[in-house]
């Protein structure tokens, strides 16, 4: 019986996952320079924490978690997202108590939800994101949006959107929310079943809805910058004009209120406006939150963060051709003939790695010509030939494959020669 791979899943294969390890090595680095440290929490979690976190009310925690009971009967759940692990971990391990009250934190991993996976998005997928706890200085937003359009722009992605939007704190909430009640009740009837509901759990949802979102409701709905009280507006104020001083363009948006229930203030997307890439697509997605970490057993800690799929990334930046600078040759490649050299090239392939050159040989008793194309396949920059004849003379011949030059050369000298030669 053949076995295949679940439906949302992939297999991240050599030659393919070079180009992740890139990314990855990419996002690293700049959040070294911003000052963000890796954190790694666990795969799954108790149910109840991204209930909480998250929200009852979005779709990811009704219809999207991959939930199951442990052999106590403990309900658990695959992460779908980053966040409330990372604030969960935050609260656990005290880092409130630490002598900087700011936690600047990222994570990369796989995340969980059962959707319907096309192109770009699947139900096992890989995120990255940063969380940054601890303050309400405006300046920290704008220094996340600026992290993750750093990313994109690192890779080589132009033609980005930013979209930003305030939700506004929880008394401007609360009078934009009855406002919206008012606007859709005497209709609710004809919207999904997923927004009858919403209406009383939170209707700013409603607006988020992919079923209904051509209801003509939709368009005449109650905006949430209309209802911002002045300290909300002043937070936008002060957001917008960092974003402003950082050279970051962007488009206010009244509309957007991202999927996820412990959004305060901030809220943002990151598009891309490409006539290769089709419509404007979202590549990241976060906002601001207070009280998520109370809400987790923790102190009053505002925060705020992003997500992006690190697949969705891979899909533009192959959908506009862009070509990352990944070396995937070697440094050597041993060509052995006859069976001593055979034997001896085992210990100096050894003595190759150990020195930090990247270096194979072949173990297939492969003939002169075959073992070649190997190394050519490999990318290989040199090529060391060792007979039975150079081993007893304690020497080996070298071909440089990038201009076919070769010389005979001590075979304690080899990597020596190697490196001096990788240098120039």
């Amino acid at each position: 019986m053949p076995y295949n791979i679940p439906r949302g899943t992939q297999d991240i294969l050599p030659g393919q996952v070079e180009r992740w390890q890139y990314i990855e090595k990419v996002m690293q680095n700049i959040c070294e320079r911003y000052q963000y440290k890796e954190i790694r929490t666990p795969i799954f979690e108790h149910t109840e924490l991204f209930q909480r976190g998250v929200g009852d009310s979005t779709d990811i925690v009704q219809k999207e978690m991959y939930t199951f009971q442990d052999r106590k009967g403990r309900s658990i759940t695959l992460r779908p997202e980053g966040t409330a692990s990372v604030v969960r971990s935050y609260v656990e391990n005290k880092m409130y108590a630490s002598a900087n009250s700011l936690t600047k934190l990222f994570y990369i991993g796989p995340m969980f939800r059962y959707e319907r996976p096309q192109s770009g998005r699947y139900r096992q997928f890989w995120q990255f994101g940063i969380e940054a706890i601890g303050t309400k200085n405006p300046a920290i937003d704008a220094e996340v949006i600026s992290l993750a359009m750093n990313v994109y722009e690192s890779v080589g992605l132009k033609n980005l959107k930013l979209v930003i939007n305030s939700l506004g704190d929880d008394e401007s909430r609360k009078q934009h929310r009855d406002a919206l009640v008012g606007h859709f009740e005497p209709r609710i009837g004809e919207f999904c079943s997923d927004c009858q509901s919403r209406l009383k759990q939170n209707p700013l949802r409603i607006l988020d809805c992919k079923k209904d979102r051509g209801h003509e409701l939709m368009g005449t709905a109650p905006a949430i910058l209309d209802y911002l009280n002045e300290e909300s507006k002043a937070y936008f104020d002060h957001v917008l004009n960092y974003l402003q001083n950082l050279g970051i363009n962007y488009e206010v948006d009244p509309n957007l209120v991202r999927g996820l229930d412990y959004y305060h203030h901030t809220a943002f997307e990151i598009m891309m406006d490409s006539d290769k890439f089709g419509a404007i697509t979202t590549l990241a997605g976060g906002g601001r939150y207070s009280g998520l970490v109370q809400s987790i057993g923790g102190p009053e800690a505002p925060g705020i963060g992003f997500a992006l799929s690190i697949e969705r990334l891979l899909l533009a930046i192959d959908e506009l051709n862009i070509s990352l600078p990944i070396d995937e040759g070697i440094d050597c490649y041993l060509v052995t003939l006859g069976e001593k050299a055979n034997e001896y090239s085992v210990a100096l392939l050894e003595r190759l790695r150990k020195a930090g050159l990247k270096a194979e040989m072949d173990y297939q008793n492969k003939k002169l010509k075959a073992q070649f194309k190997v190394a050519d396949r490999l990318n290989a920059k040199f090529v060391a030939i060792l007979g039975d004849d150079e081993l007893s003379g304690n020497s080996i011949n070298v071909k440089d494959l990038t201009d076919g030059n070769q010389e005979k050369i001590e075979i304690d000298k080899l990597i020596e020669y190697l490196k001096k030669k990788g240098e120039k």
